[in-house]
């Protein structure tokens, strides 16, 4: 998951204390077997945090004695500052990790991460996990996704999608679309109405997928593992990608995102859509727990209006580091959130759950977000996320968005982007 916006506050705090660490050989280094320390970035609503709370709780059950250390942490705090902290003595015992080329991949490269192929193997998670969850999970010794080495297991799956609310769209007179030229015209719909269509986020993630989904209309999946796995030459500049930073930087000139958004953080987008002051939002299932406890209007959700790919993939990993001082927990920790119960609080919180009994997930639109899942999977219709491919592309990815959201043209913003991409892959 790709999903900066909570906790970034400490983020400078975090990022000093370990070049501190760093600098002095470390502190807290000490090993204590009746304690595992674990972080995650998940808010305790969220479908994670809820299901992940339940995990914690039966593994102190199931391990007296031990207690578990939680502390929580900001998407970009551990984002930015994961290699310094891991390759000091103050490393936690198992944390949640981005996955992808840029993160989890640069990591294993360093030899941050621990490799946990015979864990996966003696504990049947392999079995658990489908080939197409299990892609971000292994890398090979360049640190590309798709290896044959695990060094993240994910207990949840992610995507892309709109949520839209009810209320707004019937208002308004406005149909609910279903293909891509209904939501042009839902759109035009609203603008003339004096409604912004769509929240947006300019600061984070939410700009960059809007470009890669509009240019991921325009592709197949030849061109997403080219772009993702280099497994063809990945041109940023060509028709697809142009018609995203294109098409992109239309719909903020039309009004069907604001302008002034440009400077705008994820937290602050979805919390204007959970207020009712947005017809839609397009953003990940990572929202969907918040919305369906805090959203006081009626919503529903839908995959992209006539789009066959859209961004998604196996969940963040949970990844232990090589200087995790207590590794068998941080595995029995791991292996009680694939338990199916565990999974199945998942799925009924809103997440989307890699191991849950279909038939125990009862909440009606967690189901249908989980069924919608599914048939993206099944049709390879998952394309991973913009940002992956070479280590620093996050921040380049923000940049390039705000660009096109002040005018900048999309060929020189996309050139850019080739340059950096180029001096990232592999050689």
């Amino acid at each position: 998951m790709n999903r900066p916006g909570r906790g970034t506050a400490l983020l400078a705090a975090l990022a000093a204390g370990a070049l501190a660490l760093t600098a002095c050989g470390g502190g807290g280094g000490e090993s204590n077997p009746n304690e595992l320390r674990l972080w995650h970035y998940e808010s305790p609503d969220s479908a994670m945090g809820v299901a992940w709370n339940q995990a914690i709780k039966e593994f102190e059950q199931t391990h007296p004695g031990v207690k578990v250390k939680f502390e929580e942490k900001g998407f970009e705090q551990i984002q930015k500052t994961a290699p310094m902290v891991l390759n000091s003595n103050d490393a936690p015992d198992i944390l949640e990790y981005n996955k992808g080329n840029a993160t989890a991949g640069l990591l294993s490269k360093q030899g941050l991460l621990d490799d946990m192929s015979a864990e996966v193997a003696k504990r049947g998670w392999d079995k658990l996990l489908s080939p197409n969850i299990a892609v971000t999970s292994k890398y090979d010794a360049k640190g590309v996704m798709g290896g044959d080495k695990w060094y993240g297991i994910p207990n949840y799956a992610e995507y892309t999608l709109i949520y839209y609310n009810k209320e707004l769209f019937d208002k308004h007179g406005v149909k609910v679309p279903t293909g891509y030229d209904e939501l042009i015209k839902a759109m035009d719909q609203f603008v003339a109405k004096g409604v912004t269509p769509f929240t947006n986020a300019g600061a984070e993630v939410m700009a960059q997928h809007f470009i890669y989904q509009l240019a991921l209309d325009k592709a197949d999946q030849n061109w997403v593992q080219a772009y993702q796995r280099y497994t063809g030459k990945a041109s940023l500049t060509d028709q697809a990608w142009t018609a995203g930073a294109t098409t992109f930087a239309d719909w903020v000139k039309k009004g069907y995102i604001a302008k002034n958004s440009v400077s705008l953080k994820a937290e602050d987008a979805g919390v204007a859509f959970i207020q009712g002051k947005f017809p839609m939002m397009f953003s990940g299932t990572w929202w969907f727990g918040r919305v369906l406890k805090e959203a006081e209007f009626e919503w529903d959700t839908m995959v992209w209006p006539g789009g066959t790919m859209t961004a998604g993939s196996g969940g963040n990993l949970w990844v232990v580091p090589k200087g995790s001082k207590n590794k068998k927990l941080a595995y029995d920790f791991i292996d009680i959130t694939l338990k199916k119960h565990i999974q199945n609080t998942l799925g009924n919180a809103g997440g989307v759950p890699v191991a849950a009994d279909p038939a125990a997930i009862t909440e009606p639109k967690a189901k249908k977000l989980i069924e919608n899942f599914d048939r993206l999977a099944e049709s390879n219709g998952l394309a991973y996320y913009p940002d992956w491919p070479v280590p620093g592309f996050y921040d380049k990815w923000v940049s390039a968005g705000q660009k096109l959201m002040n005018g900048s043209s999309p060929g020189s913003v996309l050139g850019d982007l080739q340059k950096d991409y180029d001096s990232g892959v592999p050689k």
